[in-house]
């Protein structure tokens, strides 16, 4: 058998304490290391930069440098390393997690969330994944991607994939996990796996949020597109 993977090492950044104290104590209860804390962007750039985290826990507000700079220097700095970047945020319909989204952020969480949801949230991204509830995100990219078609996206061509391929990009806007389209495709989660990097190399993007964002602003997945 093969060694279990060690626990996703993170950092929190919020300028609250009780926040990243409480979050912390969810995360330690796991067995998942908080390896450093910051309480506003400049701070999280640092510790994430000096401890390499997996997982960084990044709120938007805050004071000095928010949230969303500090994910975009986060993972356009050449130390970055594949830290994956989830996103606190208060409201389920907030304007910048669009914008933390297109920023790079492997997903959101309110910040309401039960401690079974936070730590599976860090250890699905860390696995991966990207953490798109269904119901928020296509709320979200649908109030929010309209406002940035104005920008033409970077590959608005879709003909290179396949018609499955266009299927899994589809099926993946409505934020369906690997396990999920397995189940709806009726494939194993392997094959999933290698139709999703051909998606993301085809279509030249860095992750699946980016993948979502992409086939909302084409017009692949939106309004009244759903996945039964």
């Amino acid at each position: 058998m093969s060694e279990p993977a060690a626990p996703p090492r993170v950092v929190i950044a919020d300028d609250q304490l009780l926040v990243r104290s409480g979050f912390r104590m969810i995360l330690g209860a796991a067995g998942i290391p908080v390896v450093a804390e910051a309480a506003d962007g400049g701070q999280a750039v640092a510790a994430a930069l000096k401890h390499r985290p997996d997982v960084v826990l990044m709120d938007i507000r805050m004071p000095e440098m928010d949230g969303l700079e500090a994910t975009r220097r986060i993972l356009a700095a050449p130390a970055n390393c594949g830290c994956q970047i989830i996103v606190l945020t208060t409201f389920d319909l907030d304007q910048y997690v669009y914008a933390a989204l297109t920023a790079g952020a492997s997903g959101f969480l309110l910040k309401d969330v039960s401690p079974e949801q936070l730590v599976a949230a860090v250890r699905l991204v860390r696995s991966g994944d990207a953490l798109l509830a269904p119901s928020i995100t296509r709320r979200l990219v649908e109030r929010f991607a309209p406002h940035a078609a104005s920008r033409p996206a970077v590959h608005s061509d879709l003909s290179e994939l396949t018609p499955r391929e266009l299927e899994v990009l589809r099926l993946l806007a409505h934020g369906l996990s690997n396990a999920e389209l397995a189940a709806h495709l009726t494939l194993s989660e392997a094959t999933i796996k290698t139709h999703v990097a051909r998606i993301l190399a085809k279509l030249q993007l860095r992750d699946r949020v980016q993948a979502v964002v992409l086939a909302y602003e084409t017009g692949l997945a939106g309004p009244g597109h759903d996945h039964d």
